[in-house]
């Protein structure tokens, strides 16, 4: 069984950066990749980014593309999210994602919370 924990979260300046983090502890061989999501109030969960799990492979979604930045250590079983250039439509929580490769189930943790207001 796989568990994700989000830390880093928090509030920061337009303007300012921020890096997630999501501890995995478990099977990490049973996954194929990970990747963050987030969800503002009244609107559904989007994806942010993607990672293999070697880091070979990323994807972004378009809205944070040279801004926010995903990587994994895999040393240390974490995953990072590092977010610049934050702009108020940033603010969501940010949940971390890992897919098991056998029956692509989706395991999630449970959200950390950005805010991003003057």
């Amino acid at each position: 069984q796989v568990q994700l924990v989000e830390s880093g979260g928090g509030l920061v300046q337009p303007g300012g950066s921020l890096r997630l983090s999501c501890a995995v502890s478990g099977p990490i061989s049973s996954l194929n990749s990970m990747g963050w999501y987030r969800q503002a109030p009244g609107k559904q969960r989007e994806l942010v980014a993607l990672i293999s799990i070697d880091g070979s492979r990323t994807k972004y979604a378009d809205s944070v593309k040279g801004r926010f930045a995903i990587s994994t250590d895999n040393t240390k079983n974490t995953l990072y999210l590092q977010m610049n250039s934050l702009v108020p439509e940033d603010a969501a929580k940010y949940y971390c994602q890992a897919k098991e490769v056998s029956t692509w189930y989706d395991y999630w943790g449970q959200g950390a919370q950005v805010t991003v207001s003057s």
